[in-house]
């Protein structure tokens, strides 16, 4: 007895579709897991009122915030820290800072410091710095404008009694200006 081997049949177009489906879902599946990450990052927003009220009670000079913050904006970072107490980093501070940091309805962060001791370095650490570029005047008061050499980061600085303020951000000298508006020394 011999055996005759019998021939296959040739594969079809849909043979061949078939096997591709079946290659490309696993692939597919794989790709979307791989590209699908969150909508919109989160970002941590903190009680910044009652930060600022602690400094007003314990600072040596007039703390400056605003009495609230725009609609859409958040606060991202309040410290107050007394001479001798770790600050925000864990380093023995040398001065009397108070800090706030918010995002605003744009994502652009801009940053509030008030110092009252070592005024100049602190200055040339907080603007990363920046040289002289001109003056702003807000609420009859005048603001020394300071730009880092990349032209990327603005800073207005303010000297006053005991107290030195700065106010940084990847943001116009306007955009600045608008937030120095906003301070105030009382509630």
């Amino acid at each position: 007895m011999v055996r005759v081997a019998r021939a296959r049949r040739s594969p079809t177009a849909r043979d061949m579709v078939l096997s591709l489906l079946v290659i490309m879902i696993p692939v597919a599946i794989f790709a979307a897991l791989l590209t699908s990450g969150p909508d919109k990052p989160t970002v941590q927003t903190v009680d910044w009122q009652s930060v600022a009220s602690r400094a007003r009670e314990q600072a040596p000079y007039e703390v400056l915030a605003p009495a609230a913050i725009p609609a859409g904006w958040r606060a991202t970072r309040a410290s107050w820290t007394e001479v001798g107490q770790p600050d925000p980093t864990g380093q023995e501070s040398v001065r009397n800072r108070w800090q706030l940091g918010v995002l605003t309805d744009r994502n652009i962060y801009l940053e509030l410091d008030q110092v009252d001791k070592q005024p100049a370095e602190f200055v040339e650490q907080a603007t990363r710095e920046a040289v002289d570029d001109g003056v702003s005047r807000v609420d009859g008061n005048e603001w020394k404008r300071l730009v880092t050499d990349d032209d990327r980061t603005r800073a207005l600085v303010h000297a006053g009694a005991g107290v030195t303020t700065v106010v940084t951000g990847d943001a116009s000298y306007q955009q600045l200006e608008a937030f120095v508006g906003l301070l105030r020394t009382d509630q």
